[in-house]
């Protein structure tokens, strides 16, 4: 099964148009002809199936024949990671993150970041990417970048809120708080790790000190192995 996005579609719809890039896709690459059925999420919840009464290098045009409704994740799961020195290990946790099952991303730029800009263009991408590749109904919200101070000062609702960090202390195993059902909220730091004044901050803020465990993992290790741990535990 392949599957199309187009995030303008919704329940009341009754026909798709496809953008210049998307149809020239569709026809010249896939080959696709009229009368082909077509499978689309507007990743919003909803899947369609959708027959092509036109196709076009410039636009294509497809039919409704069937909407289905996709049960969202029984948890909500907010990562907010620092953007890693290399650009393709954060888009590796994007993409496997949106496979195994998360709904909220903010990258955040920390003390010790190696990289402080970002490609949210990108990143959307990857994430569409991983949503089609893995058959989902549901887009996650990708958040513009802050400072770590900043987000700190946002209101949070999750119920469970964790800092995962590689310094000494009293730290709880993160699989050992996890419940199934209530949203989560993790914080991953950079290579450096958070700085000990984050650290401070977030525990002020009534963050639980999290370990992942006695390896020492990559940035975008530790984010998958996070969204991993609370797709688990709601199975």
């Amino acid at each position: 099964m392949q599957l199309f996005y187009h995030p303008n579609s919704n329940a009341a719809s009754k026909e798709i148009t496809f953008d210049k890039e998307e149809s020239r896709h569709i026809g010249k690459v896939l080959r696709k002809k009229e009368g082909d059925v077509l499978d689309i999420t507007n990743g919003k919840g909803f899947f369609f199936k959708a027959e092509l009464g036109l196709v076009t290098p410039k636009k294509c045009i497809a039919k409704i024949i069937e909407t289905t409704k996709q049960e969202p994740l029984p948890y909500h799961l907010h990562i907010a990671t620092a953007p890693t020195k290399s650009n393709d290990r954060f888009e590796t946790f994007l993409e496997k993150a949106t496979e195994i099952g998360i709904t909220e991303i903010t990258p955040i730029i920390c003390d010790h970041s190696e990289r402080k800009t970002i490609k949210p263009e990108r990143y959307e991408k990857i994430i569409q990417s991983a949503m089609k590749q893995s058959l989902k109904a549901y887009l996650p919200t990708l958040n513009k970048a802050v400072s770590f101070k900043e987000f700190m000062q946002q209101k949070h609702n999750e119920n469970l809120t964790c800092i995962a960090h590689c310094e000494e202390g009293d730290r709880k195993l993160f699989k050992s708080v996890l419940q199934k059902g209530p949203s989560v909220l993790i914080l991953i730091g950079p290579e450096g790790d958070f700085s000990t004044e984050e650290i401070e901050l977030a525990k002020r803020k009534r963050f639980i000190p999290v370990t992942l465990g006695e390896s020492r993992l990559r940035t975008e290790t530790a984010a998958v192995v996070a969204a991993h741990s609370v797709a688990f535990v709601n199975e």
